[in-house]
């Protein structure tokens, strides 16, 4: 990360260290978690837990804290059935159990938007845009 001079850093791996699926959460990912917050990285995109949740920009421990924080994204629905939701996890802002789609992103120097895509047919969305570090 020292060698990364961007300004929008995104990083993404199989399994969310925060989920509200028993599928989805695994601790093994703290020390990620730690070495990105502590680089100044802006978003985490997951999947495993086979649904879609948006988490509020945090720090490792939890702590809402919107400057330095990271996003989690979990995108794990497609494919196989949908997991359900079995403890809504703090800074869960959006989640859907039930919508196959895709996570569009986009990163720019100084900032990053989201979109949720659903498959044809489906209505469930998600969008919006935050700044960077």
């Amino acid at each position: 990360m020292a060698a990364n001079p961007t300004a929008c850093t995104l990083a993404y791996w199989h399994r969310p260290l925060f989920s509200s699926s028993r599928y989805g959460y695994d601790g093994r990912m703290q020390p990620a978690w730690e070495a990105l917050f502590a680089s100044g990285a802006d978003v985490i995109v997951n999947g495993h837990a086979h649904f879609y949740e948006r988490f509020a920009p945090m720090e490792p421990d939890r702590d809402l804290n919107h400057e330095g924080a990271i996003r989690e994204f979990v995108v794990g629905d497609r494919g196989a059935s949908h997991y359900p939701l079995d403890d809504i996890q703090p800074n869960s802002e959006v989640r859907n159990t039930d919508t196959y789609g895709v996570l569009k992103l986009t990163l720019h120097p100084i900032s990053y938007e989201w979109e949720f895509v659903p498959v044809a047919g489906e209505t469930f969305t998600d969008s919006g845009t935050a700044g960077c570090h």
